[in-house]
């Protein structure tokens, strides 16, 4: 797997390095813990394989991935064995947040899957940036999986387009053939958060607090800034 191209985890990372407490009582909650940016991810997008050759791939998922037993801190060890450390860290806090739930535990497995592929099938071509897999891993696990079942995905084919869409954009590329606007036009038609109400409200209220947060740690930033500037 590739490390060489586009911002990798700098776009994809954020505050999640290193974290190792995650969840919450909401359906989102573990999700908006990891603090992913997806307006720089947007920014960032490289070109990246065909929708339908990751959609092959998921849909070919083998069942021990599935698995209840799977441990999935064991998987995320072997799969990103070659990762940088932080990617690491930050997927094995993401596979104990997921474990215990069925949902996002398969949610994560399929993106472990997905990453596994490379050396068990083939390549992706154009090859993925290993530096983006624990926020791919975090969209299947704790942005999908708990809204739409991740059996479902390997099913139905409409299911299966928004999770390789996911997949594909939190690994930092576009669909092949596609540029970012195509893909983010396309992805909002699948996307089960632009299409519920409930949940784009949700969303508005936790960009609004992290606005909020971040105008809030300005303030005390350039207060800081002068105290220190008068000593």
């Amino acid at each position: 797997m590739s490390d060489s191209s586009g911002v990798g985890a700098g776009a994809g990372g954020g505050d999640a390095r290193g974290s190792s407490t995650l969840g919450g009582p909401g359906p989102l909650d573990r999700w908006f813990a990891l603090r992913l940016d997806e307006t720089r991810v947007w920014d960032a997008l490289a070109p990246g394989p065909a929708l339908e050759v990751v959609q092959t791939r998921i849909s070919s998922a083998p069942q021990s991935f599935l698995a209840e037993s799977i441990s999935l801190r064991a998987l995320t060890g072997d799969v990103l064995a070659e990762a940088p450390e932080h990617v690491r860290t930050t997927a094995a806090a993401i596979a104990d947040g997921a474990q215990r739930d069925p949902a996002s535990r398969q949610g994560a497995a399929l993106a472990l899957w997905l990453w596994a592929s490379h050396e068990l099938l083939a390549p992706f071509r154009p090859e993925l940036d290993v530096r983006w897999a624990h926020s791919s891993i975090g969209a299947l696990a704790f942005r999908l999986a708990p809204l739409v079942e991740p059996r479902r995905w390997l099913a139905d084919g409409e299911s299966r387009e928004e999770a390789a869409r996911l997949f594909l954009l939190w690994s930092g590329r576009t669909p092949a053939g596609e540029d970012a606007a195509t893909a983010r036009a396309r992805w909002e038609r699948r996307d089960t958060i632009a299409r519920d109400a409930a949940l784009r409200e949700l969303v508005a209220d936790e960009e609004h607090r992290r606005r909020v947060q971040a105008a809030l740690a300005e303030k005390r930033a350039a207060e800081a800034a002068a105290r220190y500037s008068h000593e």
